[in-house]
């Protein structure tokens, strides 16, 4: 298998109301390429931005409340949050960079909807049957440096399910699924560069991922984690203040209820008191709760709230109960 990509030379500044269908085959005329079926179209969100009037003069601080659904994590000036596309980023995503000074461009209202406009515009104008993919750029945890990946997509197969497969060992696969949109995103940046007016890509030699023209797929959309599903709903500093806080309405990014037997480890690892876990009746079965010393309220209700679960003191005794989904 090889792979190829080009990103063109060529494409002005990007303005508002600016056609990108236009800009993309244009550029790929004087680079003499023409798109075929099976081609990825990559499109960076800052020219998709540009396009659709996502320019605000001001600073990132000025519009990081906006454009912000919750405060992840917190490290002096930086602020990484989820922002109002379910996306984990450093100031939600806005930049400052590659505009005029004195402005900033927000990420756009719906990138999988600008994916699929630029689809159907590709498609009128060179009768090829290609995907889109919208990206930005991002930190990872555990790692240094950026990537990019998409925040939007159509026509395309955004995420690869290998479960209940076997490797070429015989090995049964269980959860592998690799996240292709990212990837391409990621292959498209190495020809695109960062300084050099490079805003598309076309990436060949992944057909199999694009799909018929009448289907636009799922879209980024279905990368994003459900809130409570990410193992770091929060920063390490800011889960222990939420916890320590306790208010209902932050108890969500921690999760699922834990098991009665890993609340149980918890407490007994911070608090060296082993709680009593005993059954009883709920709905048409039975279900676990803990009983704890009281002796150690504050410690054990921040433990039960980072666990999904809810505590009730009456004299000597704390009862846990798992919160109902």
């Amino acid at each position: 298998m090889s792979l190829t990509v080009i990103a063109p030379d060529g494409v002005p500044e990007v303005r508002k109301g600016d056609d990108l269908a236009t800009h993309l085959i244009t550029a790929l005329v004087a680079a003499d390429w023409t798109l075929a079926d099976g081609d990825v179209v990559v499109v960076t969100s800052k020219v998709v931005s540009k396009a659709e009037g996502q320019v605000r003069e001001g600073t990132r601080d000025d519009e990081l409340a906006g454009e912000t659904r919750r405060v992840v994590a917190r490290r002096g000036h930086t602020a990484i949050v989820r922002n109002r596309l379910g996306l984990t980023m450093a100031a939600a995503g806005i930049d400052a960079s590659n505009v005029e000074s004195g402005y900033v461009v927000l990420l756009p209202l719906d990138p999988d909807a600008s994916a699929r406009a630029l689809r159907a515009a590709l498609r009128e104008r060179s009768g090829a049957n290609v995907g889109v993919v919208v990206t930005d750029t991002a930190g990872r945890a555990w790692r240094d440096g950026q990537t990019d990946l998409a925040i939007g997509a159509a026509g395309l197969v955004v995420l690869e399910r290998f479960a209940g497969r076997t490797d070429p060992y015989g090995n049964p696969l269980a959860v592998t699924a690799p996240a292709v949109a990212d990837e391409v995103a990621s292959a498209a940046e190495l020809a695109q560069g960062k300084l050099a007016a490079r805003p598309f890509a076309v990436v060949r030699g992944r057909g199999d991922l694009v799909l018929p023209p009448s289907q636009d797929g799922p879209g980024a959309t279905a990368l994003i984690r459900p809130e409570g599903s990410d193992f770091f709903g929060y920063g390490a500093r800011e889960a222990v203040v939420r916890a320590l806080v306790g208010d209902p309405d932050e108890q969500q990014p921690f999760g699922a209820p834990a098991a009665a037997e890993e609340l149980a480890a918890a407490i007994l690892e911070v608090t060296g008191r082993a709680p009593e876990i005993v059954s009883y009746a709920a709905g048409d079965g039975h279900a676990e709760a803990l009983r704890v010393s009281a002796a150690d309220t504050a410690a054990v209700a921040a433990l039960a709230f980072a666990h999904g679960w809810t505590v009730t003191t009456r004299g000597a005794v704390s009862t846990l109960l798992p919160l109902t989904p």
